[in-house]
């Protein structure tokens, strides 16, 4: 996957409490619609795939600090797998706060071309554990 693009709306959301990203469950959406960076803020701005045939996309959080300043997400990476049918189209994988009430988005993905996950078959979303999702300075 391409570089992890935080999502305008996010940082408004965090400015306004909406996230406690050390005890959230973050959660992936698939969608073969770019999300717009600018506007996109919570989950119903987006077209979702059906995940009738997906494994778990909840995110485990690794880490959640900040040293000098600067704020780092760390999450374990996420390997999705279809079992029982297909999975897709989708394009971009979307990184959300499920536990936030309005479902906040923080960032997304870009894949560079559509997918379908058949039967059996897996994507790993890499989160970075060096670098992290993302940083807040």
């Amino acid at each position: 996957m391409a570089a992890f693009t935080k999502l305008q709306k996010f940082i408004e959301a965090v400015a306004h409490g909406k996230h406690n990203l050390s005890t959230a469950q973050i959660k992936v959406a698939l969608t073969n619609t770019a999300p717009n960076a600018a506007t996109a803020g919570v989950l119903s701005d987006l077209t979702e795939i059906a995940y009738t045939n997906s494994s778990s996309r909840n995110v485990t959080t690794s880490a959640s600090a900040q040293t000098g300043g600067s704020y780092k997400l760390t999450c374990a990476d996420l390997n999705l797998t279809a079992g029982g049918g297909p999975v897709g189209p989708f394009r971009y994988a979307v990184l959300y706060n499920d536990s936030a009430t309005a479902k906040d988005l923080i960032g997304c993905w870009d894949r560079g071309d559509s997918i379908t996950l058949l039967d059996g078959e897996s994507i790993l979303i890499d989160f970075d554990q060096a670098a992290g999702v993302f940083t807040i300075a």
